[in-house]
């Protein structure tokens, strides 16, 4: 199997602007893909930085090798096959004491989801299996299509893919798998479309994007690993280091808000308090009040920036040394 794993980096004018590195520094890209984004902040780092990269897809991890040697050759990298929900552990295998610039670029890849036999595309039929490491992780759509229970399905379908008819489309599915299992993404497609009105399958574009959007987010535990994933950056993030984070869907932003918000708060006890007792203190600077979007222009070239979403936090000094 040969296929071309190269992207168009989303928001890449942003991630240089908000991440701004400078030579010398270390930075991480924990969902290296084709490297798009990560060649880019390496030619900024030289000399004598360093670029990590992290990815759970071995295809993922050969593509930015050979690119690297193509475009930055002579710059010191560390690629790491892994899922940065594991982000302690692999920051330690990469033998780093901090990071000035972290990267997460949240979701699917377009190589991923241009790949058939992956099992991501409602477009052509293909084994049901959407998992994005699949050496170490044994669940697939298939199992989960076939094995949970109707309440959980539609569970599923209505908060990860904010489907409408998730009940109707649950319930096709279990009655389905009675007389044969769903195996393939074209089968599951069909039962999809069996569970949505006419009149719902004539907007919102392809019927079935919104429920393979939610069995992915399921197969890989995306959510938990992505606040996992983002406060071990936080940990890990060297006294003014920045934290970049480009999402897609609007869980993922609520969770990227959130952590952001947390780590920033100051005190948090009870006004009534005359002295603080909670000890707490800001982590980071949020750099974005609200999440910065693609522009026009980029939108027209890359359509899948459509729904990018990026907001950056900066690490704040709390030795009481200055950053």
């Amino acid at each position: 199997m040969t296929h071309e794993y190269r992207h168009i980096p989303v928001m890449l004018d942003e991630v240089l602007s908000q991440l701004d590195p400078k030579p010398g520094e270390v930075v991480c890209d924990c969902t290296l893909g084709g490297a798009g984004h990560s060649v880019e902040l390496a030619r900024r780092i030289q000399p004598g930085g360093l670029s990590i990269g992290i990815d759970q897809d071995d295809m993922a991890l050969e593509a930015a090798a050979r690119r690297f040697g193509d475009e930055v050759p002579g710059a010191e990298h560390r690629f790491l096959k892994g899922n940065f929900g594991s982000l302690d552990e692999l920051l330690v295998k990469a033998e780093v004491p901090g990071v000035d610039c972290f990267l997460f670029d949240i979701g699917v890849s377009s190589p991923q989801l241009d790949i058939p036999e992956r099992g991501f595309s409602y477009h052509e039929d293909a084994p049901l299996d959407m998992r994005m490491d699949p050496g170490n992780n044994t669940l697939t759509a298939a199992e989960v299509i076939n094995t949970y229970n109707e309440a959980d399905l539609a569970r599923i379908f209505r908060v990860y893919g904010d489907e409408k008819y998730a009940s109707r489309i649950a319930r096709q599915i279990v009655e389905r798998r009675k007389s044969e299992p769903i195996e393939t993404t074209l089968q599951l497609v069909e039962a999809i479309k069996a569970g949505i009105p006419a009149a719902g399958r004539r907007h919102g574009g392809h019927p079935a994007r919104k429920t393979f959007q939610a069995l992915r987010i399921e197969v890989n535990h995306e959510l938990d690993v992505l606040d996992q994933g983002l406060r071990a950056a936080v940990r890990w993030a060297n006294p003014g280091g920045r934290i970049c984070v480009i999402s897609y869907h609007s869980l993922e932003d609520r969770i990227v808000k959130h952590v952001f918000t947390e780590m920033s708060q100051g005190c948090i006890c009870p006004p009534d308090l005359p002295v603080c007792v909670c000890g707490h203190v800001p982590i980071v600077r949020v750099s974005t009040k609200k999440p910065l979007v693609a522009s026009e222009g980029e939108v027209s070239r890359n359509p899948r920036a459509r729904s990018a979403l990026m907001r950056v936090a900066v690490r704040l000094d709390t030795t009481g040394e200055g950053a």
